[in-house]
């Protein structure tokens, strides 16, 4: 496999490898097919805090000037994506007259507003050690978000792919309990000694109890909740109009919660440390490779293509290579895009 370089003025993305672009990133997005690409996952230069050899994005002496030119591109990155397709924007805020600017919810809230994109999740990036701040009149920052957006409620994801490996039911003095402990003693108790349930709802409770069992005992299912009138609050809302399950608990008297099969989906707070494996000393922010990963998994199908128009030294490009998928990397700087073409190439090894 090969990585393919090409200039600012070349526009050829549909090969099978990767592909880099040296050029700004409006430029290089306006010559690339409409609906050509899968995913985009990217972390532009942010505002006033780095000034880079290369000039480009980031360096607008107002705010609203950088996230107009944000904005801008993001607007062909939506272009340039399936109607099925997401952009994940990892951006950060600045601070300026000891007041936060509020950067990455302004792009945020101008991209839905005026581009018409869906916000599916604001994920949380919690970056476990975070850095030091001598600051005597503001808490130490530890997070970043990353914006997950669609052009149409018809996104592709594959939560499949993402969901972590389910615990297994286990026996215990002779009884099959669930993954969490769960073997229906309590709610069986519960339910004999109920007084919100008549005799006919206690019986079909103890029956739906039983094939709840008799479904992690045959490995179907790894877990579960039950919610039994008069023991249990509701999730979510005690208004029926509201809520399916509290509509299920005033016809039934009871209802359940079942753990997927397959293993629970990843929460919208991911933990990770930013620290940079490749020791690359000559970028300033290159994020870290767990990054791109759930985004990749979720929302790119495997064989599709990977775009980031900030792409650095090409870590969301040897993540998506590492994935199975194509990667296009963009950047104005001619040395960062030469490290990512080396880092893919020794990926390739």
């Amino acid at each position: 496999m090969s990585v393919h370089l090409h200039s600012a003025a070349e526009s050829d993305c549909h090969a099978q490898n990767t592909s880099l672009y040296c050029g700004d990133a409006l430029q290089v997005l306006q010559s690339l097919d409409t609906a050509s690409v899968d995913c985009c996952i990217t972390s532009p230069p942010y505002w006033g805090q780095r000034e880079y050899s290369n000039g480009g994005i980031g360096l607008e002496a107002d705010v609203e000037d950088y996230i107009h030119q944000l904005c801008a591109i993001l607007g062909e990155v939506k272009r340039v994506l399936t109607p099925q397709g997401s952009l994940w924007l990892n951006i950060g805020d600045a601070y300026r007259g000891k007041s936060l600017v509020g950067i990455p919810w302004r792009v945020a809230i101008r991209l839905m507003d005026e581009q018409g994109w869906i916000l599916r999740n604001d994920v949380i990036w919690h970056k476990v050690k975070g850095s030091p701040d001598n600051s005597k009149d503001k808490l130490r920052h530890v997070y970043e978000d990353v914006f997950h957006f669609v052009s149409t409620k018809d996104c592709y994801y594959d939560m499949d792919a993402i969901r972590a490996k389910p615990r297994s039911a286990k026996v215990r003095n002779g009884a099959v309990v669930s993954a969490t402990g769960v073997s229906g003693v309590r709610y069986r108790r519960q339910i004999e000694l109920s007084t919100k349930l008549s005799d006919s709802e206690k019986e079909d409770a103890i029956i739906a109890l039983d094939a709840m069992l008799a479904e992690v005992s045959g490995g179907r299912l790894s877990d579960f909740r039950m919610i039994v009138r008069g023991e249990q609050r509701t999730t979510h809302s005690d208004s029926e109009r509201l809520s399916g399950r509290a509509k299920e608990l005033k016809e039934r008297g009871f209802y359940f919660m079942k753990y997927h099969p397959n293993g629970t989906k990843p929460s919208d707070v991911w933990d990770i440390i930013p620290e940079d494996s490749q020791k690359r000393k000559v970028h300033f922010a290159p994020f870290p490779e767990d990054l791109c990963r759930i985004p990749i998994l979720a929302t790119c199908p495997s064989g599709g293509a990977v775009i980031d128009p900030f792409c650095g030294t090409g870590t969301t490009l040897v993540v998506a290579k590492s994935l199975g998928r194509r990667g296009i990397g963009i950047d104005i700087s001619a040395e960062y895009v030469d490290i990512a073409k080396k880092r893919i190439r020794s990926f390739l090894l």
